[in-house]
């Protein structure tokens, strides 16, 4: 088996690449207005499945960078998510992000209450000021409480990206997020995960 020479500098370069090739060669023709998020999916997953199964809601990316350019808060529901999102290009901006997931005051109500931390992170996240936007990639309850807050009039975030992994209310959480009227990005199926929550945060910031 023949190993390419590639210097570190030249990897990414080169996968994208091969991503466009692999595309070419099946046919697949990406919308341009959402090409490098699509791609950065892909790249990070090693899976072309992405090119199929993106769903982006009218002015949800719009509404993302809007939000990033003045300041406002990513919040994810995993601290992998926020440890993937690049910190750096966000500052800037004056942007920030945010995880609750492992703060005490969530942990203690949520046992309480007999819901999902993620659920009750999300309720903590509506006394944000600013623009604010979600970045969910491993739980579903937390779209769900995304949804519930927006419907009760209590968030109203500049955009959200939803993409749970998974096999319990995944499907569905997604289908209700896209059901909620919100400017949402959402990997509809199975498939996502913190990685490509980050990713897609990512390729929107490399974008600006």
């Amino acid at each position: 088996m023949k190993i390419d020479n590639i210097k570190p500098g030249e990897i990414e370069k080169r996968s994208f690449e091969i991503i466009e090739s692999e595309l070419q060669r099946e046919g697949i023709i990406l919308p341009s207005k959402y090409e490098h998020i699509i791609k950065r999916c892909i790249h990070t997953s090693a899976d072309f499945d992405y090119a199929k199964t993106m769903y982006f809601a009218k002015d949800a990316v719009e509404g993302i960078v809007e939000a990033i350019r003045n300041g406002g808060t990513i919040v994810t529901d995993t601290k992998m998510a926020k440890s993937g999102i690049n910190k750096k290009k966000l500052e800037e901006y004056g942007a920030r992000v945010e995880c609750y997931i492992g703060d005490e005051d969530v942990a203690t109500e949520a046992k309480e209450r007999g819901v999902t931390r993620s659920y009750v992170s999300m309720e903590k996240a509506a006394s944000l000021k600013g623009p604010v936007v979600f970045a969910i990639g491993n739980a579903p309850t937390a779209l769900f409480s995304i949804v519930e807050l927006f419907k009760e009039k209590k968030i109203k975030p500049a955009g959200v990206i939803g993409v749970p992994v998974g096999f319990v209310n995944v499907v569905e959480s997604k289908e209700v997020l896209i059901d909620s009227g919100l400017p949402v990005i959402v990997n509809r199926g199975r498939k996502g995960g913190s990685n490509i929550a980050a990713c897609i945060v990512n390729a929107i910031l490399y974008n600006q």
